[in-house]
């Protein structure tokens, strides 16, 4: 899979709302209501990143979860990272608040 261009990250980035790309990655930063609430969100990213076979850097602290998303085999921010990122907007927005 081929490393996007730095122009393209950024084509995609209005389409990916809460996203930025920093040290180079996508990256999103969420405060969950409750810690038990961001662990549920984690769990469930987690279940579709093992599904995809295409996993998120996640760090957990206290209600905030950030998750960062590159292709390491690929050596950047690849398509797949991008359609991991929609899907885990898609999943954040179903979090119950």
């Amino acid at each position: 899979m081929a490393v996007l261009s730095n122009d393209q990250v950024d084509a995609a980035l209005p389409d990916l709302p809460g996203w930025e790309r920093a040290a180079g990655a996508l990256r999103r930063s969420t405060k969950f209501p409750t810690f038990l609430d961001g662990i549920d969100a984690v769990r469930r990213v987690a279940e579709f990143a093992e599904e995809k076979d295409h996993h998120p850097d996640i760090d957990i602290r206290w209600r905030t979860v950030t998750f960062a998303l590159v292709t390491h085999s690929a050596g950047g921010i690849t398509e797949k990272d991008i359609q991991m990122a929609t899907e885990i907007n898609r999943i954040l927005s179903d979090q119950p608040s």
